[in-house]
């Protein structure tokens, strides 16, 4: 694993068991990419049709796990005869190392796409030490 994903390390993508879809429909692992800057990590995560009420964001002993629900309009007046698209909802979790401010994580979501801002601690910031001559 390489030094910029060390930070965030993917939790194998799982049907968690024990847990209870209470929505009778599938759970997509949404694509996600994982960014680094200088001082934050950025996790953009596509989850097209969720709108910015349906996310859910927790973390929990390390995880964080992202959720997101699609309301599908009721079609009246016609039968499915075939279809390709497969709707669902989204779910995806991340483990966090310790060099992550757990305070400062932020969220927004516009367009189906959620962004998270995960910024890094002061103690993992990387930075400069000077040599003094001695």
């Amino acid at each position: 694993m390489t030094t910029t994903t060390q930070e965030i390390q993917k939790v194998e993508d799982q049907a968690v068991e024990g847990v209870e879809n209470k929505r009778d429909r599938e759970v997509f692992s949404p694509r996600a990419d994982i960014f680094e800057t200088g001082d934050v990590f950025v996790v953009v995560a596509d989850m097209p049709g969720v709108a910015e009420d349906s996310v859910e964001i927790t973390l929990e002993k390390n995880v964080l796990t992202f959720k997101g629900q699609i309301e599908t309009p009721e079609r009246e007046g016609f039968k499915l005869a075939y279809g390709e698209y497969r709707e669902g909802d989204y779910e995806r979790s991340f483990t966090l190392s310790e060099g992550i401010e757990r305070d400062g994580i932020e969220a927004t979501v516009k367009d189906g796409i959620l962004r998270l801002t995960l910024p890094k601690s002061k103690e993992a910031a990387a930075r400069k030490i000077p040599v003094v001559a001695g």
